[in-house]
């Protein structure tokens, strides 16, 4: 996954490969949900990473538009 966002090989700071291994983290947390509805710490967990993910689309899209929109539209997102 990291290799497929990366900007140069062993880049792995990068806001692309954050946003995508934080993305694979939320579909995780999210299917865990699914099965414990009751689980509220995992849920605010969630929320957190979610939020993270949030602040570095915003960093992503005030420093390079064109990257941010390239980003969105491999990993499916919608702003």
């Amino acid at each position: 996954m990291i290799e497929e966002f990366a900007q140069k090989k062993g880049d792995t700071g990068s806001p692309e490969v954050q946003v995508a291994l934080l993305t694979h983290k939320i579909v995780k947390l999210a299917e865990h949900l699914e099965i414990n509805k009751k689980d509220n710490h995992s849920r605010r967990g969630l929320l957190k990473v979610i939020a993270k993910r949030r602040r570095i689309l915003n960093y992503l899209q005030k420093l390079d538009d064109k990257r941010y929109k390239k980003l969105i539209s491999k990993l499916g997102l919608k702003k």
